[in-house]
């Protein structure tokens, strides 16, 4: 029977309430008549301080707390995928369904539909020895995902019992295991605590790159899989539409995207854009490997602090049985806000800007949920998650709290820049602010797979892109015809490698995604054009005449020729080029 409590404050969505002794941190409560959900945040002898995931209008003092013994955990299983849920694992379009366009109060949808059955498939015979993370079944869960049926941290021993194949809901007992503490029943439904990482045996070093298909991030500043990266940029600079194309193109088996605190009309779009695309390697939606976290600015802000952990224990769970996972967290700033209110309102001692003293290690504990590891059971198979976390500093200022934080944490840094953003130069990425402490980690990859001057061939545009940078002071001054003809080369050179490979249109059928074989095929002619160019510049020949040849032209079209037929289109772009040089100084 669950314990009572009584309100005794109330401050927008933290409630205090007395006579909880016995509660523990982050112990799930019901708050009120109306049992709106909370978690315990303080005790301070008989009282707990709870933070409230609903709205808390009409709630008033004298009115009941319910304990339930347990912290806010999340549902896991089959059925997940497709789905969007809100910061606490409500599922929007059930609730839809059952209650119409608002949440109501208190309700209480389950997350995963219980009376859906599941075709299982038993992989382990009855009398085996089992441990936690070994696979006891498979189910199809979309066409291309199989849904792997973990034993749950914690259980190990003999198993007595297992259901033959058929078809059952995820409540139904599967399979039974005699373990040193009693025999333990076994479901397709598995709860997880959101602030508690589910464990694994190894972390591994992130030496393969998570590939975007965006030139500027594949080619210059690479995430590897298991990574991290941050994307802080000003208001209309293109987070949300690069957040996006990653969701669409990265080369993970599942999406996990938590809209945390963004406006509504931009989760909108997500919401109705997603359920529309086809993914890309499968040709099946591309909603059916992903699973949307929706909680935007206008919805309780203590549900926002809740959603990112929510987004990260989904993750864990499919990481779990293997699979590689990218999750987009859109934006950690609307949760460093969420943790501001919330810590205001507590009466707690501000840091830096009002925020939480706690900020940098709320940050670091959900980054460091990332990585590549070998899972737990006999298989030993390999999954990982790799966070990208958008940032929103006020104004664009990267001196903020939430980005100087964020960057002592993660390894890629991608600076959207609104200078390039009112150019119309999309992805808005400052090659000469951003960086990757991944590069090094994953150039064997690249070498091996793709092609082996790759190191060689990055190195060299980024020093062409930090010479015309160099140079631009120069030009501001006296003009570009007052250089010397070589410097005037190395502004070109740097003009194919900014306006033709680094810029890309997200919306456009081809250019939208790039392959590392075309990237690199391109990035090596682009650079070849600049040698010939150099070269013919020592010969006496004029800058400006090496510009107006017509070569520039098909150059600038590489990256919209379609994928299956670049490498014909690329042999005669380079032939030509070739051709076009040996004539310009006869």
């Amino acid at each position: 029977m669950m314990k009572e409590g009584v309100i005794i404050k109330i401050t927008g969505p933290v409630v205090s309430a007395e006579k909880m002794k016995g509660s523990k941190m982050y112990e799930l409560v019901r708050v009120g008549n109306e049992q709106l959900v909370g978690e315990i945040i303080r005790l301070e002898g008989d009282v707990a301080t709870i933070q409230v995931y609903e709205e808390t209008g009409g709630v008033v003092p004298g009115e009941p707390v319910l304990r339930t013994g347990m912290p806010l955990s999340i549902e896991l299983g089959p059925g997940l995928l497709g789905k969007i849920y809100d910061g606490i694992q409500r599922p929007l379009e059930l609730i839809k369904i059952q209650t119409g366009d608002y949440i109501e109060r208190g309700g209480d949808v389950p997350a995963i539909e219980r009376d859906v059955k599941w075709e299982f498939v038993p992989t382990v015979k009855k009398g085996e020895r089992v441990n936690p993370g070994d696979v006891v079944g498979t189910v199809p869960e979309t066409k291309t995902i199989t849904h792997r049926v973990l034993v749950p941290p914690g259980t190990a021993g003999k198993l007595i019992e297992i259901v033959p194949k058929g078809k059952y809901t995820i409540v139904d007992t599967i399979a039974k295991i005699e373990t040193d503490g009693g025999i333990k029943d076994v479901q397709m439904l598995q709860k997880w605590p959101v602030r508690i990482a589910r464990p694994y045996v190894k972390k591994l070093d992130p030496v393969l790159p998570l590939t975007t298909g965006q030139r500027i991030i594949d080619t210059l500043f690479p995430i590897a899989k298991g990574g991290t990266a941050a994307i802080p940029g000003p208001f209309g600079s293109g987070k949300t539409v690069m957040q996006q194309s990653l969701a669409k193109w990265a080369d993970a088996d599942i999406i996990v995207y938590i809209g945390c605190g963004e406006r509504g009309n931009e989760m909108t779009d997500v919401l109705r854009e997603f359920p529309e695309l086809e993914d890309p390697t499968t040709g099946e939606p591309l909603m059916k490997r992903t699973i949307l976290i929706a909680n935007t600015s206008n919805m309780p802000v203590a549900a926002r602090d809740a959603s990112v952990y929510t987004g990260m224990t989904i993750a864990e769970y499919y990481r779990d049985m293997g699979y590689d996972v990218a999750l987009m967290a859109d934006s950690t700033s609307r949760w460093a806000e969420a943790m501001r209110e919330i810590s205001g309102r507590l009466e707690e001692m501000p840091g830096e800007e009002g925020y939480p003293a706690y900020l940098a290690s709320r940050l670091a504990d959900f980054y460091e949920r990332s990585g590549r590891v070998i899972v737990n059971g006999k298989e030993k198979a390999i999954g990982s998650i790799s966070v990208i976390g958008a940032v929103s500093p006020p104004g664009g200022d990267f001196s903020e709290p939430v980005t100087q934080n964020t960057l002592r944490i993660v390894k890629v840094f991608w600076a959207l820049d609104a200078d390039l953003a009112n150019k119309r130069h999309f992805p808005a990425i400052n090659w000469l602010q951003s960086y990757s402490l991944y590069s090094d980690q994953v150039k064997d990859w690249w070498h091996e797979e793709v092609g082996t001057e790759w190191e060689k061939m990055r190195n060299e545009a980024m020093n062409l892109l930090q010479k015309e940078s160099e140079l631009e002071e120069i030009v501001q001054l006296v003009g570009p015809d007052a250089l010397p003809e070589s410097d005037q080369i190395i502004l070109e050179g740097a003009k194919i490698i900014r306006e033709d490979f680094l810029m890309q249109n997200a919306f456009h059928k081809v250019d939208a995604y790039c392959p590392s074989k075309k990237q690199y095929e391109m990035m090596r002619i682009m650079l070849k054009f600049n040698e010939l160019s150099l070269k013919k510049v020592k010969e006496g020949i004029p800058a400006e005449m090496i510009k107006a040849m017509p070569i520039r032209d098909r150059l600038a079209r590489m990256s919209t020729i379609p994928d299956a037929e670049y490498q014909k289109h690329f042999e005669e772009i380079e032939k030509d080029m070739e051709s076009q040089f040996k004539r310009i100084g006869e």
